[in-house]
């Protein structure tokens, strides 16, 4: 792959509209500031995300590559990169950050005042709409900007447990966002709505932090049996009310902390959207004084939504109820440098194995496939990796 550096002979995962993507051959990544990396794509990740700029839901331009999970092994760095070498394998948040900015130096990364160039906009990611001009990585070549922080330098385990430590990219980091945004101390009950791989990653960091109980709520059975693998209670909103089913077995009370996984395309059982859902569940579901965290993604406007409110970016919201319980929200997207060199030690020494949510693991040219199989929550398709300089 080096030999290709600068050379117009990239495959890459291009988004093409509603539902399409394809891989394509566009313009290799190449260094474009002193204080950039390059970094060869060994394992990059289908996120829930993803899905909605899939489906057509949100600004994403056509003709842009997708993908914000990204670890590789870096191949050329700029003059002025000291702390990164070639050769490094590394992972790098989805946030694109500058380090130096107001917002960074108090440890939010998620909300850089440099990287984005759209006036009025803070914060930046690979591949994603609205948050800046930066490609994805899902491609063989990922310009990494500010790759002296944005560059996080894996042990040389994780040659062979890439699978795990390319979670730090992302979702494992903000599972723990949303127990760290919902409060959620040691001893704490804790429900979670969704178990997607966001969800997962709450209901692991839940138990690391040593909740007494950790309800999740979906009603897909093959990612609730995941939630059950690492101890969490498994709550079928297709059997029953989840908020009566947390209720029951909190003695009436509810939980202490909340977590929303899921976001603005939360559907009912029947398969009906409604943006307000979990929020409005949550609400319900959490006792009096207690305290929500939101990692879900909403966006300020959505006009193919079927919510008239969420055309707009608004929600109706039960703040009557939350405000009479005296609860607490936090939400945004995951600060992920606050917590991966910290998350990355609990993999290392075996006290995390975020790959146990893996089910497929795809060459890049199959890409279309796991969007396809993921984004329809087909049975067994719980999260999708992808291997873009994989010969096979």
């Amino acid at each position: 792959m080096i030999e290709k550096i600068g050379v117009f002979a990239m495959k890459a995962l291009v988004y093409e509209g509603p539902r399409m993507v394809g891989v394509e051959d566009v313009p290799d990544a190449r260094i474009e500031r002193a204080t950039d990396a390059l970094v060869r794509v060994t394992t990059t990740n289908i996120c829930g995300s993803d899905l909605h700029m899939y489906e057509g839901r949100t600004d994403m331009e056509t003709g842009r590559v997708l993908g914000h999970e990204n670890l590789g092994e870096v191949v050329q760095v700029g003059a002025a990169v000291d702390h990164v070498r070639v050769g490094d394998l590394v992972c790098m948040p989805f946030n694109i950050s500058c380090g130096f900015c107001g917002n960074c130096e108090k440890g939010l990364t998620a909300f850089c005042l440099i990287a984005n160039p759209t006036p009025a906009m803070a914060g930046a990611a690979y591949g994603f709409a609205d948050m800046g001009p930066y490609e994805g990585g899902q491609a063989e070549l990922l310009r990494v900007p500010y790759a002296d922080f944005n560059c996080l330098v894996l042990p040389p385990e994780a040659e062979e447990r890439q699978t795990d430590y390319v979670m730090l990219s992302d979702i494992f980091p903000t599972g723990w966002h949303a127990t760290e945004l919902a409060g959620l101390r040691a001893g704490e009950t804790v429900a979670i709505y969704g178990a997607g791989p966001v969800g997962l990653m709450a209901a692991l960091s839940a138990r690391l932090k040593s909740a007494s109980k950790v309800f999740v709520v979906d009603r897909h059975p093959d990612r609730l049996r995941l939630a059950e693998e690492v101890g969490a209670i498994p709550v079928n909103d297709a059997d029953a009310s989840p908020v009566d089913q947390i209720l029951d077995r909190t003695d009436g009370i509810g939980a202490d902390r909340g977590c929303e996984c899921v976001g603005f395309q939360a559907h009912d059982p029947q398969g009906h959207e409604h943006p307000n859902m979990t929020l409005n569940n949550l609400v319900r579901s959490v006792r009096f004084a207690g305290s929500i965290g939101v990692v879900g993604l909403f966006v300020p406007r959505d006009p193919r939504s079927p919510d008239p409110l969420y055309k707009e970016g608004e929600v109706a919201f039960d703040y009557g109820l939350f405000w009479f319980k005296g609860q607490s929200v936090g939400n945004g997207q995951c600060n992920v440098k606050a917590y991966n060199r910290e998350l990355m030690r609990l993999i290392r020494t075996g006290q995390a194995r975020p790959s146990w949510i893996v089910s497929h693991e795809l060459p890049l040219r199959k890409a279309p496939e796991g969007y396809e199989h993921f984004d329809r929550r087909d049975r067994g398709w719980t999260k999708v990796v992808l291997h873009p300089n994989a010969m096979t």
